[in-house]
């Protein structure tokens, strides 16, 4: 009875309690290393000799708050230090001068204002000249005896008349464009000098993985020798098409902070090497928003070489207009992956043209390399030295076939639009989808295929089709589907064709020669 009442009294529940709390206080000291050091891991400190692109990762640590966790950072605080210090006097500051030329106005006669010109008495336009300084980064990368070589971006000096280069110890030299590109957005200019100057190393941005530390180097608004540090957001980044940002090339993106300035600047690896060329950034405001874009030093190393060859970089040209394979388009064919490049036209007489390429084929791969679409194709046979024989991989009328192109130069942009009138055929089509019947108001019976595009210039434009013509027949043909429709335009027996079209619900017959 003692035991009973003894085990139900209140004493008995103060010494549970007291047994319980001791317990849980020996079991947070244990797992805390309260009270004593316990035994952790210590840091193994920094290899600044890592791969290129690969991120310093301090070993884990018992209590990463404490003492181990502060040695960890500082270790990395040395490694930024330690790049910094590398890079920095690699990295120059570009000024340039651009004469701009600006329409003087003219006193007015005050009799044109009541009768018009007055015959001869017409002055000629005077224009006044001005100068206007910009500002810009660019990265040391090659030495030649006295002849020292600058990368920088096209932007920033391509319409330069005067251009000088302010290295980090403050000497300043005059330079000059070696050879510049809008594409790439890349220019190398040099200067002369028999003293001492600091080279930058360039590394192999091939290796760089989303997450790799990086920092960026340059002169941001005109804060000399800027250094920030951020990692690789992306690998292989495109501009959006219209943008008016070089496209033959993609992009590395990266948080660190980018501004006005920095473009020309380097964006380097743990190692110190430089893995880009910081380009530009996307902003509303103008500002650094963590969204820098920088071209990869793979891409770079070719054009430094050739502009110093032949200052400028030779494109391998294919003679294609072509796009994605859009949705509508994979349906047409009944494909169910929408990669590769779909050629709307073919330009005759050109690499394309000779090797038997046909419009409404799809470029699936050049030499065993899988095109993803039309940009990757842009830039691999851009990138493909001219009269270079390469193998394409076909798809068409569902079947695959190669075919050996041999590669021409590719012309500048605007000759390239001239040539419009060589662009067989011109236009382009796509099955009418539900949607677009629905939008369009037609029936069942309007037809199958229509229109999407005609070229201005081209055969087809002069001969009369237009965007949203429905095509009912080609030389007699049904057309129902986009297999069909490229079946009878590809149809090497028949030079002339003639096509029976719906347009604003007229019938009409329009001829083209090949």
């Amino acid at each position: 009875m003692k035991i009973k009442k003894f085990l139900g009294s209140k004493g008995f529940l103060a010494v549970n309690i007291f047994l319980i709390t001791a317990v849980a206080v020996i079991l947070v000291v244990s797992l805390s290393g309260f009270g004593g050091r316990g035994e952790q891991q210590t840091p193994q400190p920094v290899n600044n000799q890592q791969p290129s692109g690969t991120a310093v990762q301090p070993q884990q640590t018992g209590n990463t708050s404490g003492s181990g966790g502060i040695q960890a950072l500082k270790e990395m605080q040395f490694s930024f230090r330690t790049v910094a210090s590398r890079v920095i006097p690699t990295v120059v500051e570009v000024d340039v001068v651009d004469i701009i030329k600006q329409p003087v106005p003219q006193l007015t006669n005050p009799f044109e204002f009541f009768f018009g010109p007055q015959g001869n008495n017409q002055e000629k336009k005077q224009y006044r000249e001005y100068k206007q300084y910009g500002l810009g980064s660019g990265v040391i990368v090659k030495r030649s005896g006295n002849k020292v070589y600058v990368l920088t971006n096209n932007h920033v000096v391509g319409k330069a008349e005067e251009i000088s280069i302010k290295l980090h110890d403050q000497r300043i030299f005059k330079a000059k464009l070696v050879g510049k590109d809008e594409k790439k957005d890349l220019a190398l200019v040099v200067f002369k000098t028999k003293q001492s100057v600091p080279i930058a190393e360039l590394g192999d941005s091939n290796t760089l993985q989303v997450g790799d530390w990086v920092l960026a180097v340059g002169n941001p608004l005109g804060f000399e020798s800027t250094v920030t540090a951020g990692i690789v957001s992306a690998i292989g980044r495109h501009p959006i098409r219209g943008s008016g940002i070089a496209t033959f090339t993609n992009y590395i993106q990266t948080d660190a902070a980018i501004n006005r300035g920095n473009s020309g600047g380097a964006l380097v690896n743990l190692d110190g090497q430089v893995v880009g060329i910081n380009s530009w950034i996307a902003s509303p405001s103008g500002g650094s928003i963590g969204l820098g874009f920088a071209i990869p030093i793979n891409t770079a190393k070719k054009a430094i070489n050739e502009f110093i060859t032949k200052g400028k970089i030779e494109y391998g040209w294919l003679g294609v207009s072509m796009g994605d394979v859009s949705p509508q388009i994979a349906a047409g064919f009944g494909l169910k992956n929408h990669s590769g490049a779909f050629i709307y036209g073919v330009f005759k007489g050109s690499p394309a043209g000779k090797s038997g390429i046909l419009p409404g084929d799809i470029i699936t791969k050049i030499n065993n390399r899988t095109i993803k679409d039309s940009t990757e194709l842009l830039m691999t046979i851009g990138d493909l030295p001219p009269n270079h024989t390469i193998t394409i991989g076909i798809y068409r009328y569902g079947t695959t076939t190669e075919v050996k192109v041999k590669l021409a130069t590719r012309e500048e942009e605007k000759k390239i639009a001239k040539k419009a009138d060589k662009l067989w055929p011109g236009l382009y089509a796509v099955p009418i989808t539900p949607d677009i019947r629905k939008q369009l108001k037609l029936s069942s019976r309007d037809g199958d295929v229509i229109l999407g595009n005609v070229i201005q210039g081209s055969p087809a434009a002069i001969a009369g089709f237009r965007p949203g013509d429905i095509v009912k027949k080609i030389n007699g043909t049904d057309i129902k589907t986009l297999t069909d429709f490229y079946k009878a335009l590809n149809n090497l027996k028949e030079r002339k064709l003639l096509f029976n079209l719906v347009r604003e619900n007229n019938s009409i017959i329009i001829g083209l020669v090949r």
